[in-house]
């Protein structure tokens, strides 16, 4: 699909609906959701060439001349959807680059844990809980940040949380006992979520419908690519430093998050249905950043009770919870393992710390690989779609890349174990590692492109419950995952983690075969808001 989102006909249609999706029921009555996001069980019509020329003359496209601009951009220059390219893609690696720093913290510590240890006179495993602890609140904390934004607005609450999570981290780094680090992590974890959880909400306000497959690429790989680059930095520091110093650098790394949010971000949040001479006053960035300013229009907005029915509606869509217990089964065996590894390779192949930087390249590959394949091969499988079904797109569409991702996912699951167990040589651990990897790169950005676009209007909401489940699930596995090897051998408990992979597939099929009629049953959110 084209990249390029400028509209070459400001004029308006009056036959078609501004969000360019089929409208089938004339006669039902519309809520603004759906005036301005896909709701209808035809899915988006993307493609104008394929359509009645006489009625389509009047939408905007973008700069290829067909390509239809969905949601269709206001008038307005304050509206997100106009802005430059550079402005929306500054936005954009801001938000990725906070996104980058809750998993990179989380998993820092799961090298320091061999240190601290030792300097606090307790096991390995038992340092290990403040992971969890902080893993948990990855999850938990999401669910509150998009129920805030709901209400407040997008900026105030990625400028707030942010602030907190930077006094935390440099809490982690100066803490002297194991009571008041597991503390520390659980509130750094709760806080520093905050666009980890939040970012398809930007996604969605500034890039159109034929651009966010690839923008999601780039912010999930963010996200990704984070707990193998924490360990990765966190090991060559310990080869010569003590363990508050890779805490140090998360607080620095922090700042400069800070940094450009206080410079640079822009509340994204904008209400189509509002007449551009009605659209409530920007007011001062400082307003923006604090949150006065959008305090003063709250009434345009969600209130509280609404905010948080949002998360609630939203996961009770059947779609989203399979989708979430999907997520849960096949990347809670990547926190698993991330959390944890430094515990499984040390005594096996004698690895110190440097060793252990080392080995965390391949992940990092691994993920660079998906963003780089991933960002032609979702376009590339719904532009295929569109082209022969005469403009047309289903949300499930998106799932298919699922299915070229997951066999990966489950031989890498399998064979780690057998390495593992067999005592394989390392460089053959790290290339099977890569794969699961690899394959949980373009199976991650499949399944949320899908959500977001069976519910744009709830941006946030799957962004955070998807964040959620992930987390959750990671959450559980590293309170046992070393017990349950120890016990049974890696080679069993690993082939069972790929089973479960296996098995979560059929969740898959039944979204590919039932997943319209699942979101026609269960009708649309009817959101008053974004």
């Amino acid at each position: 699909m084209s990249e390029k989102n400028e509209p070459s006909n400001g004029a308006k249609a009056e036959e078609v609906p501004s969000n360019g999706i089929t409208e089938k029921r004339e006669n039902e009555p519309v809520a603004k959701a759906k005036i301005l996001h896909e709701q209808d069980s035809d899915g988006y019509v993307v493609d104008v060439d394929t359509e009645a020329a006489g009625s389509e003359t009047g939408v905007k496209v973008a700069k290829d001349g067909h390509t239809r601009l969905i949601p269709q951009p206001s008038e307005d220059p304050n509206d997100p959807l106009n802005w430059s390219w550079g402005k929306k893609h500054l936005i954009l690696f801001i938000i990725s680059w906070a996104s980058f720093l809750p998993d990179y913290g989380s998993a820092t510590g799961a090298v320091t844990l061999l240190p601290q240890a030792v300097e606090w006179n307790t096991t390995p495993d038992t340092v290990n809980h403040s992971q969890a602890g902080n893993v948990f609140m990855l999850g938990a904390g999401g669910v509150v940040v998009v129920l805030l934004s709901a209400y407040f607005g997008r900026m105030p609450i990625v400028f707030w949380f942010l602030l907190a999570s930077t006094a935390t981290a440099a809490w982690c780094a100066g803490a002297t006992s194991l009571d008041s680090f597991t503390a520390a992590r659980i509130l750094n974890g709760f806080t520093s979520t905050v666009s980890q959880a939040g970012g398809l909400m930007f996604i969605q306000d500034i890039f159109f419908f034929h651009e966010r497959a690839r923008k999601i690429n780039i912010w999930s790989s963010f996200i990704i690519i984070s707990p193998y680059a924490g360990p990765l930095l966190t090991a060559f520091m310990l080869d010569s430093q003590k363990w508050p110093i890779p805490f140090w650098v998360y607080f620095a790394m922090n700042v400069l998050a800070l940094f450009l949010v206080i410079g640079w971000l822009q509340e994204t949040y904008y209400d189509r249905t509002i007449p551009v001479a009605d659209q409530p006053a920007r007011g001062s960035r400082i307003g923006r950043l604090i949150g006065t300013a959008q305090f003063k229009s709250r009434h345009l907005r969600n209130t509280f009770k609404q905010a948080c029915w949002r998360t609630v509606s939203v996961l009770i869509k059947p779609i989203i919870l399979i989708s979430c217990f999907f997520y849960a089964f096949t990347f809670a065996w990547a926190v698993g393992i991330n959390t944890t590894l430094s515990i499984f390779v040390t005594p096996l192949y004698g690895f110190g710390p440097k060793q252990i930087g080392f080995f965390y390249f391949t992940p990092i590959v691994a993920v660079i690989l998906g963003e780089v394949i991933g960002h032609w091969l979702h376009d590339a499988v719904a532009n295929y779609y569109i082209r022969t079904h005469k403009g047309h797109f289903e949300p499930e569409v998106r799932l298919r890349v699922i299915y070229l991702a997951l066999p990966l996912v489950i031989v890498g699951l399998v064979l780690f174990g057998q390495a593992m167990e067999d005592a394989w040589h390392f460089m053959a651990t790290a290339v099977v590692w890569g794969l699961y990897v690899f394959g949980m790169m373009i199976t991650t950005v499949a399944l949320n492109s899908y959500c977001l676009d069976a519910y744009p209007e709830a941006s946030g909401e799957v962004c955070a419950w998807l964040n959620f489940s992930r987390t959750v699930g990671g959450f559980i596995i590293s309170y046992f995952q070393v017990r349950w090897a120890e016990a049974q051998g890696t080679k069993l408990s690993f082939g069972i983690q790929g089973a479960v992979c296996a098995a979560a597939v059929l969740l898959i099929v039944a979204l590919q075969i039932w997943g319209k009629r699942l979101r026609v049953w269960a009708g649309p959110l009817n959101f008053t808001t974004n």
